[in-house]
């Protein structure tokens, strides 16, 4: 895959030979929030001081929608927002993907494309969709725009993230950290196989 105008090659390959998706009989409907993690997650935790705090929402099919104010405290270039404040919000959107299909999965590999400087003080509307499952890998996409693409039905977009996420047992993956977690209680509700929906 060839990115834009950079004339750089991703190792990101989502594979021809993938099965079809079908959507998971617990997923959230279309315009439901998706209640993925705790209070304390950097990315979706309401009680995470310095949390990026996304609510990510189903949409149709094997899509989701989400918005970020763009606070200063994500500073990076001059009055822009920092690059790994962006990847963190994009591994939390497309983190939500493969709850459409089925328990949760963790990240293998992430990548994102920087089309244009994005400024303190914006919102960023996601748009994710899984592109493909094969056995337990998901690969996911997600674009970022400035302008809500509910009434810009073709807003620019700004950055788009892909990643590669890996379905596993969370109490198995986990386990032995938990202990660790700044909410331990919470991970007791993690059936043993790893489906926390």
């Amino acid at each position: 895959m060839r990115i834009g105008y950079l004339g750089v090659s991703s190792a990101f390959v989502v594979p021809e030979d993938s099965e079809v998706l079908t959507r998971h009989p617990k997923a959230r409907r279309a315009g439901e929030l998706i209640d993925l993690h705790h209070t304390m997650c950097h990315g979706c935790g309401d009680d995470a001081i310095e949390g990026l705090r996304i609510k990510v929402y189903a949409a149709e099919g094997f899509t989701v929608r989400a918005k970020m104010d763009v606070q200063r405290r994500m500073e990076g270039g001059p009055g822009t927002i920092h690059g790994g404040v962006l990847s963190a919000a994009f591994d939390e959107v497309m983190g939500h993907l493969p709850l459409l299909i089925g328990p949760g999965a963790v990240t293998a590999h992430l990548e994102i494309d920087f089309s244009a400087p994005i400024p303190l003080g914006s919102t960023l509307y996601f748009e994710g969709r899984i592109l493909a499952k094969q056995r337990r890998k998901i690969y996911t996409e997600v674009v970022a725009h400035l302008q809500d693409p509910a009434v810009n039905t073709e807003p620019p977009v700004v950055a788009t993230g892909r990643a590669l996420f890996i379905q596993v047992n969370g109490a198995a993956h986990y386990g032995k950290y938990v202990a660790n977690s700044q909410v331990a209680e919470h991970y007791s509700k993690i059936t043993p196989t790893g489906d926390g929906q």
